[in-house]
């Protein structure tokens, strides 16, 4: 059983909205803290927002004041989205769930993002 699922990538404009969904299993949602991050071409991956089980939310700051990240305790799925994109927010988002700052336990597929000029 894959334990997070993405959904919600695709191709947009510069300007455009995506938002993104990743499901959990109850165990994940309501024991980890759950991030978002992406990895462009030849580069590394980074976290792009994280949610604590209690809702306080971080945010990289080349995203603040764009992307939202939340949480639907019901559906155990946390979900992000993204506004006024730009051609530098390309890349594979990956949801992942982590318990402590160094290391994530859970990855999802990836989803692709693509934001075109």
């Amino acid at each position: 059983q894959v334990p997070l699922v993405e959904s919600g990538g695709g191709l947009v404009q510069a300007g455009g909205s995506l938002r993104l969904s990743c499901a959990a299993s109850g165990t994940i949602f309501n024991n980890y803290i759950m991030g978002w991050y992406r990895q462009a071409p030849g580069k590394e991956r980074d976290v792009v927002a994280s949610i604590s089980i209690s809702g306080t939310t971080t945010y990289a700051d080349s995203v603040k004041g764009r992307f939202t990240i939340s949480r639907d305790n019901a559906k155990n799925t946390i979900h992000l989205q993204m506004n006024t994109l730009k051609p530098e927010d390309t890349a594979v988002y990956y949801c992942g769930a982590r318990r402590n700052p160094w290391s994530v336990d859970y990855w999802g597929q990836g989803t692709q993002v693509t934001v075109s000029s």
